[in-house]
C-alpha cells in the first residue's frame, strides 16, 4: 500500500513528483496525509485534508457532492474509516485552531474550513477497531524541528481512545518517529522527497526516494 506525505500538487513540479511516486510504487491503493491540493489521481487514494487545500472541493467531498472531472480516485477521510487490504484506516481531517475548535463545523467559512472542530474529534473517537490513524496535526512528543511547540492535546486524546497500532502524520515535511503509549507515530517526509510503502500484515513502513522526473 502506497503512503504519501504532503504533496502541494497545485504546483506543477510537485504534481510531477506526486505522479512519479504513484508510478514507481505501482500500488493498487494509496493513503495521503493532507495538503494534497490536486484531486485527479491515477489510483484509488484515501486522504485527509490538510491546512492547504481547495476548500470548496474538500467541503463538497465531506458532503459526498463532488462528481466532476477534477476529482477522480480521491476519497476524503473526515472522522471516517476505510478497510484496505485487511487494515482499518481512520482519518482526522484539518488542523487545530483554538479559536475555532468549539464552533460548529457548519459555521466555519472560507479559509477557516481548514480546521477540525470538537464535533470532528468526538465523531472520530467513536470509531472502532482502528489499526492506522491519519492526522495532519501531530500529537505531543513528535521530534520534528519547528519554531513552535509541536503537539495537540486533542490528537493525544484521540490516540488514547482509539489506540491504533500506527499513527501517520503530515504537515511538518520531515520524517520523524516516536511512540505514544502502544502507538508508533511517524511524521512523513513530503512526496517530492520520499514515498512510503505500508505492509498490511505487519504495518511496517518502508521509504524510498521519489524519482526525479
Amino acid at each position: 500500500m502506497l503512503v504519501l506525505g504532503d504533496a502541494h500538487a497545485a504546483d506543477p513540479d510537485n504534481r510531477r513528483a506526486l505522479f512519479a511516486a504513484y508510478r514507481e510504487a505501482d500500488a493498487d491503493v494509496a493513503l495521503q496525509l493532507g495538503d494534497l491540493m490536486y484531486y485527479d489521481l491515477p489510483k484509488p487514494t484515501w486522504f485527509i485534508a490538510g491546512n492547504n487545500e481547495d476548500f470548496d472541493t474538500i467541503a463538497a467531498l465531506r458532503n459526498g457532492l463532488v462528481s466532476n472531472s477534477d476529482v477522480r480516485n480521491a476519497t476524503l477521510l473526515a472522522s471516517t474509516t476505510v478497510d484496505l487490504d485487511g487494515v482499518r484506516v481512520a482519518g482526522l481531517s484539518g488542523n487545530y485552531a483554538p479559536t475555532q475548535y468549539d464552533r460548529p463545523r457548519a459555521n466555519l467559512v472560507a479559509e477557516r474550513r481548514r480546521h477540525f472542530t470538537r464535533e470532528d474529534v468526538e465523531r472520530a473517537m467513536a470509531l472502532e477497531s482502528v489499526d492506522v490513524l491519519l492526522t495532519h496535526e501531530a500529537p505531543h512528543g513528535l521530534p520534528v524541528a519547528e519554531d513552535y511547540d509541536v503537539g495537540c492535546s486533542h490528537v493525544d486524546d484521540l490516540l488514547s481512545v482509539l489506540d491504533p497500532e500506527l499513527c501517520l502524520v503530515g504537515h511538518h515535511h520531515q520524517h520523524a518517529e516516536t511512540a505514544l503509549g502502544d502507538t508508533r507515530v511517524v511524521s512523513l517526509a513530503p512526496t517530492w522527497e520520499r514515498y512510503y510503502m505500508l505492509d498490511p500484515d505487519s504495518l511496517s513502513l518502508t521509504w524510498f526516494e521519489t524519482p526525479v522526473e
